[in-house]
């Protein structure tokens, strides 16, 4: 993570903590190729923006990883490195460098580089993701 000058104190570095275990369970189910426990860790009101793609709801998510697992995705590997993290109460806003490892690929192709948002909210103590949208780099 490149945020060094960013590194927050007090309650927002156990938030970020907090927040990078999110990423690593999120990365951890694609990597399963698990679509129900990748969904889990969105919101029931979710949203999900990417170009041509808009997806209401959890379930909607889960549908299209599901779909994406047992087709295209299978054997992918979601990329994503946090570039700066905000916590705002129990609010969290991520700018990251994404992309999809397509199953047998070494080097992300330049023209499936990313830039992504992601608003996350905080439950009952649990960081799930309230939002998601994605553009080209």
């Amino acid at each position: 993570m490149s945020n060094t000058s960013l590194a927050p104190k007090g309650d927002a570095s156990t938030a970020t903590k907090a927040i990078l275990d999110l990423f690593r369970r999120l990365y951890a189910a694609w990597g399963d190729n698990d679509a129900d426990a990748f969904a889990a860790l969105y919101r029931p009101d979710a949203t999900v923006v990417m170009p041509g793609v808009l997806h209401r709801g959890r379930e909607a998510v889960r549908a299209h990883m599901a779909a994406g697992f047992a087709g295209p995705l299978k054997g992918s590997r979601g990329l994503d490195e946090p570039l700066d993290i905000r916590v705002l109460g129990d609010t969290a806003i991520v700018v990251s460098a994404a992309g999809i490892l397509m199953a047998g690929e070494d080097e992300l192709p330049s023209e499936r580089r990313r830039h992504a948002t992601w608003v996350l909210h905080r439950t009952d103590g649990a960081w799930a993701v309230a939002a998601y949208a994605n553009a080209p780099a």
